[in-house]
């Protein structure tokens, strides 16, 4: 047998493995994330009516809700509160995300894609039973 528990090829697999990686690698690689939530100051997460609302407005109600859950654990609303405001703190960080590529040329970004598609597509043929049509 060879991978996946098929017929296909083993070496095929190991190929595309390796291909697949190195791909991820260097796209990964030359990626820039930039949060403007966590730079200086602080920063606003949304705006509502004009209004922006930043991190101090959303840990308030998270403090609040962690004191009235160690106050009382069944009391629904502290947990309503505390898990409330950790949603919105996390959707408010991950729209404020930027992800922008580093300074490419157009051959590395043929080339990270040809790996990427090249190696996810012979995992998956070394993967395909050979027998089945």
């Amino acid at each position: 047998m060879g991978a996946g528990g098929t017929e296909g090829g083993f070496g095929q697999f190991v190929l595309g493995f390796i291909l697949f990686i190195a791909g991820i690698y260097l796209f990964l690689s030359e990626l820039q994330v930039y949060v403007p939530f966590f730079g200086g100051r602080g920063g606003h997460l949304y705006s509502v009516g004009g209004v922006n609302i930043n991190t101090g407005y959303v840990l308030i109600p998270m403090l609040i809700g962690i004191g009235i859950m160690f106050y009382d654990a069944s009391k629904n609303i502290g947990w309503f509160l505390f898990f409330g405001s950790l949603i919105a703190l996390i959707f408010g960080v991950i729209a404020n995300t930027q992800v922008n590529f580093s300074n490419l040329s157009a051959f590395d970004l043929i080339v990270i894609f040809f790996l990427l598609a090249g190696g996810l597509g012979l995992l998956l043929s070394a993967m395909r039973d050979s027998k089945a049509s």
